[in-house]
Parts: C-alpha cells; structure tokens; sequence
C-alpha cells in the first residue's frame, strides 16, 4: 500500500504515513483508521483529515485482570476498537480474545472491519519462535492448545477452549482475511462432506455386519448349540 501525507497529531507537521516518528517533534506515531470512513489517520488526532469526522480513537488501558503475555511475560493491556475489546502485548504486538469476542468477531462483518481498520495499518510483524512451543492461557495459566484455525486457513493459534485465543501480532489479521474470502464457508462444506463420508462408510460396515450375521446366524448360534456358536465366531475373526 502507497504511503500518504498525514499531519502529526502532537505538532502538525505532515509525516508520511508509513513513519512510526514524527521527523520534527520526535513523538511516536501509529496509524489507525478513521471509524466512519476507514481512511489513515495517526492515533491521538482530533479529527479524520479525510472526511472530517470526530476520531473516535481505541483506548488502550491497563486492567490488573488481564493477564501476561504468553511469550514475553509483561502485563497485557485492554484495546477497545469500536465495541471489540482485545487484549495487547505492547512489546510483541501479540492479541488475546475471549471466546465470546472472537465468536462475535468471526460472525460479524463490521467488527472484521473496524479490527482489520486497525491491525491492517499498524502491523507489528513478531518474529516466529526459534522453536514451537506451548503456552500458557492468560486467564488460567494452563498450557494452550495450538490449533489450524478452521482446518485449513493455515494460521496455527494458540487456544484454551474455556477461556479464548492468543493471537500473535499477524495472525488476526490472517483470520479475518480468509473469513473475508470464503475461507469459513469452504471449511463448513468441507465438514459437511466429510460427516456425510463418514456416514456412508458406517452404513457399508454396518450392512457387512448384517449380511456376515446372517450368514452365519451368530444370534441363534449361542441358543442352538454353544460349541458351534463359539466356531462360527472365530471364524468371523478371519473372514
């Protein structure tokens, strides 16, 4: 994405957007989108310099509940963006969701949007650990569960199915981009397929079964001569 001209909310002077600090004030800039039009602004202005609308801009904030950061150990901090609250590693850019607000996220297209508004422009690539490894939940501190989000959108998140999801820095924005291009629906019709499949095998093992009792009367095997039941059914065995 080409950069563009934007004005440093601390003193005004125009900073290209792809700048992380202002070149005459020295304050540290982060782009963010604007609520009503999605176009670039640094965080803390006043207004959108696209449409003019009054920047309604995330708050980060510190919540003595909110846990650690799974990799770097420091306390989290709440970022709400719009009526979506995350939590945030400010040193790894890492994000957590309860379960409730990635369900509510994955479901709806507005939350996908603003969060994407947000994450889409202010990337904060981590870098993969040197080794995989398990990582414990910020809520109940358990050892997380790594997951294929969906079975085949190929971003592997950490989960704890009681609490929620620990995203690194890139991987939200992955999941909502695959959400966005069917990824979800393909998957469901994927598991649809694979239950109806699955069905048809049992029904063919269980019409096998039927024909192979039959066959060999095993119900009435037992009854008639217990000798003879006990070689019916070992022969079964080797059918």
């Amino acid at each position: 994405m080409e950069s563009e001209s934007l004005n440093c909310p601390n003193c005004g002077a125009a900073v290209s957007s792809d700048k992380t600090l202002c070149q005459f004030c020295g304050s540290r800039l982060k782009t963010v989108a604007c609520p009503k039009c999605f176009g670039l602004m640094f965080l803390g202005s006043k207004f959108c310099g696209h449409c003019g609308a009054s920047a309604i801009a995330p708050d980060v904030i510190t919540d003595e509940k909110a846990g650690s950061c799974p990799r770097c150990k420091i306390h989290l901090g709440l970022l709400a963006i719009g009526e979506t609250t995350l939590r945030e590693c400010e040193n790894c850019g890492g994000l957590w969701a309860d379960v409730e607000t990635f369900e509510n996220v994955c479901a709806d297209n507005e939350r996908q949007s603003s969060v994407l508004g947000f994450l889409g422009e202010n990337k904060r690539l981590s870098e993969a650990p040197a080794k995989i490894s398990y990582v414990p939940c910020p809520d109940c501190s358990q050892l997380m569960n790594r997951s294929n989000f969906a079975h085949s959108s190929g971003v592997i998140v950490d989960m704890c199915k009681h609490h929620g999801v620990w995203f690194d820095a890139d991987e939200l924005p992955k999941i909502i981009d695959f959400i966005h291009k069917g990824g979800m629906e393909h998957a469901r019709q994927r598991e649809l397929n694979e239950i109806k499949d699955e069905r048809a095998r049992l029904s063919d093992e269980m019409r096998i079964q039927s024909a192979r009792d039959e066959r060999f009367d095993i119900g009435k095997m037992w009854d008639r001569d217990e000798n003879a039941g006990i070689r019916g059914f070992i022969k079964t065995l080797f059918d």
